[in-house]
């Protein structure tokens, strides 16, 4: 199997029982299960068998390692409840893959024959689609449409050739609405066997999926019947400050693959650089159709891959851009109480009401003083702390952290980006000082081009009186 020591030890992956109902002659065929708890993003997972492949780094996730067996990349995928940490002090009952929700990543290369075992440890039958990819019919993972569905405790065997590179998804095709608002979920990359002329070589990959929950404050099990009102926006299942920043060295060339199982569009939003759409789940996109961004929107069941040179230093802003999904635990039916004093009255009523919440009388941000109690099991609805106070975000909010000095294959975050003297907002206190000189500010403002003139002569409408 593909799974160094080191990998195995910091990621703490140990081996994962199959459900009872499988025999121990049936499990010693198998690829052994490996499992996942920790919510940490983990290094990548350097291929030691089979074709080599720049790998990508899962947000708050891993890879999932594999063995070859007589020339056939094997997997294992538990389907099974799991124990989600969303953000320190708030755990979620969700369901997922290999004590994961999202599941780990599969990562392939163009023309590997793969072959995939998925054990049922659901209280439901369940199935696999590997979504976008081009595979036989039978294999497409809808149960009663292309398979029977996987009832519990049974294992079965998903076998077909990574025909294309790209950037998909799995999820299942049985009772979906239930097991996709439980977190059932995970990426799949396969990379390019030799070098393509639409998919470039970077020195950071980075992959995520959107996906949402409707989590009432202090319980820890998802509404599955909610359609619009959902009140968790997350990325890979971790809502800010749970979810980890993207931390890459100065003028590296980086690719974000992101794809959306949640019920809604999502504009993604990048601070300070611009970037270009180089990939769907279709495929890489052509560079004529490529144009610079700061925006990309990213509808239900769609992938987007964007790719840009960090080349600006600094802490970078990385969110959704609907104002409502950078928030967390939010209520839907709390009335607007701004320009209406009532802290004298919220305190009696949480006297005789401890999980009676307000909104603030100026505005949204009294929330991040944590005034109120809230209830076990939640998070403040905007929250987080930075170098200059909170930052009052929540939900898919993160941060590109560019550093001259992070070394090559380090993801650990440096910290918080120590500003040039004279390069951060002030308050006016008088007379200005002499302006901070930028890099970026260059030799001069763009030059207008001199137009030759052109003489004009205008025809007045005759017999329209009045107009």
């Amino acid at each position: 199997m593909n799974s160094r020591r080191d990998f195995l030890r910091t990621a703490g992956i140990a081996g994962a029982a199959i459900a009872a109902s499988v025999s121990k002659v049936v499990m010693a065929a198998l690829p052994e299960p490996v499992s996942q708890a920790l919510p940490d993003t983990m290094q990548p997972l350097v291929p030691e068998s089979g074709r080599p492949y720049s790998p990508v780094v899962t947000l708050n996730g891993w890879t999932l390692p594999w063995r070859m067996n007589q020339g056939v990349k094997e997997f294992h995928l538990v389907a099974e409840p799991v124990v989600r940490e969303m953000a320190p002090g708030f755990k979620a009952h969700l369901w997922g893959y290999n004590g994961q929700s999202p599941g780990p990543t599969i990562e392939v290369v163009e023309g590997d024959r793969v072959r995939i075992f998925v054990t049922n440890k659901l209280p439901e039958h369940t199935s696999v689609h590997w979504h976008g990819q081009r595979l036989p019919n039978g294999m497409d993972g809808v149960s009663g449409l292309t398979q029977k569905a996987i009832g519990p405790g049974k294992t079965f065997v998903y076998e077909f050739v990574a025909r294309r590179p790209g950037t998909f998804m799995y999820h299942p095709h049985a009772d979906e609405m239930t097991q996709m608002a439980m977190g059932m979920m995970g990426f799949w990359i396969t990379h390019p066997k030799t070098k393509h002329p639409l998919i470039a070589e970077v020195d950071r990959d980075f992959v995520f999926l959107l996906n949402a929950y409707d989590i009432d404050p202090g319980s820890y099990t998802p509404k599955i019947m909610t359609m619009a009102d959902f009140n968790l926006w997350s990325w890979n299942s971790r809502i800010f400050p749970g979810i980890d920043s993207l931390n890459v060295r100065l003028n590296d060339k980086v690719r974000i693959r992101i794809g959306n199982l949640t019920m809604t569009n999502h504009p993604i939003h990048l601070h300070g650089h611009e970037f270009m759409v180089t990939g769907t789940d279709g495929g890489p996109t052509p560079k004529s159709t490529r144009w610079p961004e700061v925006t990309t929107d990213v509808a239900v069941g769609q992938m987007r891959q964007i790719e840009f040179l960090a080349d600006e230093e600094g802490d970078w802003a990385f969110h959704c851009h609907k104002s409502h999904h950078t928030m967390n635990a939010m209520g839907h039916d709390l009335p607007t109480m701004i320009g209406v004093e009532h802290r004298g009255l919220a305190k009696k009523i949480t006297e005789l009401i401890p999980d009676y919440m307000v909104m603030g009388e100026r505005g949204m941000a009294d929330m991040t003083e944590m005034e109120m109690p809230i209830p076990d099991n939640t998070v403040p609805m905007m929250t987080g702390e930075g170098p200059f106070g909170s930052v009052e975000m929540g939900g898919m909010f993160s941060m590109l952290k560019v550093r001259r000095d992070q070394k090559v294959g380090d993801y650990k975050s440096p910290g918080w980006y120590k500003h040039p003297a004279g390069t951060v907002a002030y308050e006016y206190q008088g007379p200005l000082a002499e302006p901070a000189r930028f890099k970026a500010e260059g030799n001069a403002s763009m030059p207008r081009k001199q137009k030759t003139a052109v003489e004009v002569q205008v025809r007045k409408p005759k017999g329209q009186s009045g107009h």
